[in-house]
């Protein structure tokens, strides 16, 4: 393989410069030991055979598979997602997890500290989803505590104080975590900054629809997450809300949304961008052809709101 020097009768191993620095400026060590294995391997490996020489649950190495992806050092290959973690997860007894307790001083502190943040004392079912999160799963008993009090801030901001997370809602935190590839306090301190950012800015966007007073609820947020993900700031939203009031009489999320896709398609984020580009005739509708009749309006709509 490329990268390989004798010296003194032993392999030496060499990587690329332009590798070496994106693994450094990533930070991310999972996907740096995937990338060393997979060089020392230099050839088709599978699954099976990386999960003997590497330190690290099935779960993180597909993680640093995708970091990798991300990084362009390795290829994207088009194939169906995997299954949800959790329907694979492994069922601890009460041996098991008093094996834990016992041998483990990682698991045994993370116990009540898990209580307290949860406000009860676990049950057997609790203290199997904690065990498979931490032995099986692989995630260090630090960041499944950050996990807990992020699924304990999400409960408070979305239900109200006093209301707390079931352990089977944190045990899909935790696998949407491992998917995502945070496994250090480092990674999972970006993540909540970005939570925390966005969860700041909820409040504009429904103040500009007319919902105050309140937190959205799941569905709302779905919505939300995906306008601020296409680049839709709250004024662009309520611009959008005004023309949704304006046809339906009221709030109706599935056309406001439709005009925010179509807007999207065409390039349009800002008010002013919207407004520019209605005024210089951009619309989507076909060249030549006369305007939509009233009764059929909303004709413009109906590939975007069925998406």
């Amino acid at each position: 393989m490329d990268g390989y020097i004798l010296r003194n009768r032993q392999e030496q191993l060499t990587l690329p410069a332009d590798a070496a620095d994106k693994l450094l400026q990533s930070g991310q060590g999972d996907a740096a030991l995937l990338y060393l294995a997979l060089r020392r391997f230099g050839r088709g490996v599978t699954p099976e055979e990386l999960e003997k020489v590497l330190p690290i649950s099935r779960l993180r190495i597909d993680a640093a598979e995708k970091v990798l992806q991300d990084l362009d050092l390795l290829p994207r290959p088009a194939r169906q997602a995997p299954p949800d973690p959790a329907d694979e997860r492994p069922v601890y007894t009460a041996q098991d997890i008093a094996g834990l307790l016992t041998d483990n001083e990682g698991f045994r502190l993370l116990v009540p500290q898990t209580e307290q943040q949860l406000g009860k004392k676990l049950r057997t079912a609790d203290l199997q989803i904690l065990a498979g999160l931490y032995d099986d799963l692989g995630m260090p008993a630090d960041v499944i505590y950050l996990l807990v009090c992020h699924c304990v801030e999400r409960a408070r901001s979305q239900w109200g104080e006093g209301r707390r997370p079931t352990m089977r809602q944190v045990e899909k935190e935790g696998y949407r975590w491992a998917q995502l590839g945070i496994f250090d306090q480092n990674s999972a301190a970006v993540y909540l900054r970005k939570w925390a950012e966005r969860n700041r800015k909820y409040t504009s966007y429904l103040s500009n629809l007319r919902i105050l007073n309140r937190p959205p609820v799941e569905a709302e947020r779905r919505y939300i997450d995906q306008w601020m993900d296409m680049g839709f700031p709250p004024e662009t939203v309520a611009l959008a809300y005004e023309r949704t009031v304006f046809y339906k009489k009221d709030l109706n999320w599935r056309y406001l949304n439709g005009i925010l896709r179509r807007w999207h398609d065409a390039g349009w984020h800002t008010p002013r961008q919207v407004e520019e580009g209605e005024a210089a005739g951009k619309r989507p509708a076909a060249a030549g052809k006369s305007a939509a009749p009233a009764g059929d309006k909303d004709a413009w709509m109906r590939r975007y709101i069925k998406r």
